[in-house]
């Protein structure tokens, strides 16, 4: 321990917030690398996320949306009109759940998607190229102990 602090307690808390700092200005840095691409295929954050879950997980209802994608329902409804007034998804009756609307991405959603994910998987494969796989696996090691005490 660093003779500065009078404690262990005080050590361990300057390390708590300092460790915050770090991972929260490494988490900010992260999404802005990784929105340039999506940015560059022009598209929002929310709408790139909502057709990436349409894209690989097939037609889905608001509510499945909105929990795949860890957003608000505020801010999805407003998403959602948008990527539909530009041809880029398509609403329809749930027929096993007539009170229900599934959301579908249309070929002209798909085609945008075709286009933005290779170069966003590409994007991601650079600024996690940084870490060796013994850290990446080690990062979800931890990361992943966070969301099992905490929940997410």
């Amino acid at each position: 321990m660093d003779k500065k602090y009078k404690s262990n307690n005080d050590y361990e808390t300057n390390l708590n917030l300092s460790t915050l700092v770090v991972f929260t200005r490494a988490e900010q840095k992260i999404h802005k690398m990784e929105y340039e691409t999506i940015k560059a295929g022009g598209l929002t954050n929310s709408q790139f996320a909502v057709l990436e879950v349409l894209y690989h997980k097939g037609d889905l209802k608001i509510c499945d949306i909105i929990e795949k994608i860890l957003t608000t329902s505020g801010n999805i409804t407003v998403v959602i009109k948008n990527l539909e007034k530009d041809g880029l998804i398509r609403k329809y009756a749930n027929t096993e759940d007539k009170r229900s609307i599934l959301i579908s991405i249309t070929d002209k959603g798909k085609k945008i998607m075709d286009d933005i994910f290779p170069n966003h998987v590409d994007n991601i494969n650079n600024i996690f190229n940084i870490l060796t796989i013994e850290e990446k696996l080690e990062l979800k090691k931890i990361l992943k102990k966070f969301r099992d005490i905490y929940g997410v």
